[in-house]
């Protein structure tokens, strides 16, 4: 029951196609809609196969720094091939997504340098992620609400200094002092001088004109020189001057008039506030695309110096309030029953053909990602003329990790850097190269430049299955089809099968007996007499008298034709 009921906050796999990988989201919101379904408002996350293969790169670059910051264990190749399915990508972007589609439960964690990489493949449904994708962008950025916890964040504290040694350091990179708490005065002393401060600043804010017309009540300028502003600035004043209260009574009030000290919410107009809290809605306590978006005019410590102290505010408590009344009115969790209905791509072998193992596929095939021949289920998988599968135990990962045990070419897996890599289409050189009306010499020319010399030689198991399984081979069939694609994996995995049973004897070739050349070409001289070639020499000229005349004389013969006599008018 508990697995089956979602929260918001929950992490939780989304399935939008029977043959694609699952979709990660968490849950913002859960809606209920005006025919009685339930929709969830989800934040996206990404996968590495839903970015490009440039940020990828940036991703792998990323992940070989925090393996040498964090100082990782070394994981094999197949173990790292399995971590790139477990990170994720984190974005802004929301969407609706109907409940129903909810397939299971799942946890995503934000990465920090205590954690060990391998931790994660021995837990299952479990996730991380560093890095923040933007899909409008393209563009990977390392999240901003990143835990800073480890060597790299911690103070270095110095060594005591001993009694008589100097400090070498460069004082004016150290902290200034601003308080000293064993100062002369006493609590109630620093206590009223703190009153003074409080009544000077509001005298400064009666006498300036824009706080009058911002605040034009004695007590809202009273509250805003109660505000920190000005208790920072008397405390200063006193440090300052020695904690002498004459010295530091006649700085707050100089000869030009008392000292006024504004705030950030005395500084900020009603429409950039407003802006801000459009800002926060949006994208909450990201304060740098609020700046970039909303208020660019405004530095980073003044947003954020405003934010605190509009949490404060009746404004803040008000808009809670309404926030809250509103969670109250949505759905707090809802049920999903389990998910039974069978995929489309379960290779059913309910009546078969003989020697095919359902839709079409032949027996002897393996599994794409575990190399098995033997599994209560198979699953198609990738394209169809390719007639790949997968056990019931790789599909299982396949749907929640988006990829498979090992790599493979159909998974896009990296190639090695010593292979070679087959051209699919030819250049224009190389086309014209190909063409009949390039001269040889110039064909040699570009075939050296531009074309490279390789040999596919196969493997001795591909020529056993060759002789091994005629029957499924076919070469007669497939010599009359070319382009039709042959299934080397089936058929190798049939001859690894009857291979032990073959009989021990090697196979009696019987050399075919080729008449001479001479007596082919004799034969086909007598089946088809060459033509004699005409001599060569010099065009017969056309009579144009001749041709004019057998086209009349054969206009003659047409029916319905007459002459026209010539009429004279006189």
């Amino acid at each position: 029951m508990a697995a089956n009921m979602y929260r918001v906050g929950d992490y939780v796999y989304f399935e939008n196609s029977s043959s694609n990988p699952y979709l990660i989201r968490r849950i913002e919101e859960l809606n209920k809609t005006a025919n009685g379904n339930v929709e969830a408002k989800v934040v996206c996350l990404f996968r590495r196969r839903d970015i490009s293969s440039s940020l990828n790169s940036l991703a792998d670059s990323n992940a070989r720094e925090f393996e040498e910051e964090s100082k990782q264990p070394t994981v094999a190749e197949p173990q790292r091939h399995q971590l790139k399915h477990r990170e994720l990508f984190l974005s802004r972007q929301f969407e609706s997504l109907p409940a129903t589609h909810i397939r299971g439960k799942c946890s995503v964690t934000l990465l920090n340098e205590t954690d060990i990489l391998s931790q994660y493949l021995e837990k299952e449904d479990c996730f991380f992620y560093s890095l923040v994708f933007d899909p409008v962008q393209k563009t990977l950025l390392a999240d901003q609400g990143e835990i800073r916890v480890g060597s790299k964040y911690q103070a270095e504290i110095p060594d005591q200094l001993a009694e008589g040694e100097s400090d070498n350091r460069n004082q004016q990179k150290m902290e200034m002092k601003v308080w000293d708490p064993e100062n002369p005065l006493t609590d109630r002393q620093i206590d009223q001088f703190l009153v003074v401060a409080r009544a000077v600043g509001t005298f400064a804010r009666a006498l300036d004109c824009s706080s009058s017309i911002r605040q034009p009540s004695l007590h809202m300028s009273a509250a805003a020189a109660s505000r920190d502003i000005t208790l920072f600035h008397a405390m200063d004043t006193l440090q300052r001057n020695g904690y002498d209260l004459a010295r530091a009574m006649s700085t707050l009030v100089p000869q030009g008039g008392p000292v006024l000290c504004r705030d950030e919410m005395e500084e900020w107009s009603a429409s950039e506030a407003m802006l801000f809290e459009e800002a926060l809605e949006k994208y909450g306590k990201d304060f740098n695309d609020i700046r970039q978006d909303f208020l660019p005019w405004k530095s980073l410590a003044s947003i954020v110096q405003f934010y605190y102290m509009w949490k404060t505010t009746d404004r803040y408590i008000q808009q809670k309030r309404l926030k809250a009344a509103e969670a109250d009115s949505k759905l707090k969790q809802v049920y999903i029953p389990t998910y039974t209905k069978p995929n489309p791509n379960q290779i059913i072998s309910v009546g078969a053909k003989p020697g095919l193992n359902g839709a079409g596929f032949q027996k002897g095939l393996t599994c794409e990602s575990c190399h098995t021949t033997v599994s209560a289920q198979w699953y198609a998988w990738g394209p169809p003329n390719m007639q790949c599968r997968l056990c019931a135990s790789c599909w299982i990962y396949w749907k929640k990790y988006g990829g498979l045990k090992t790599p493979t070419q159909l998974e896009g897996a990296t190639r090695n850097i010593g292979e070679a890599h087959p051209r699919t289409h030819l250049s224009r050189p190389e086309a014209q190269s190909l063409s009949p009306y390039t001269t040889s010499a110039n064909r040699a020319k570009l075939l050296a430049k531009n074309r490279q010399t390789f040999l596919l030689q196969t493997t001795k198991l591909t020529r056993i299955a060759r002789r091994m399984c005629r029957d499924i081979l076919q070469p007669r069939r497939a010599a009359r089809r070319p382009y039709a694609p042959i299934n080397s994996n089936s058929i190798k995995a049939e001859c690894s099968i009857r291979l032990p049973k073959a009989s021990k004897t090697p196979l009696k070739i019987t050399p075919l007996v080729r008449p001479p050349l001479a007596a082919i070409v004799k034969e086909l001289a007598a089946q088809a007499p060459l033509k004699p070639k005409t001599p060569r020499g010099t065009k017969t000229p056309i009579n144009r008298n001749q041709l004019s005349q057998s086209r009349v004389s054969g206009l003659g013969v047409l029916p319905a034709k007459r002459a026209f006599e010539p009429v004279c008018v006189g």
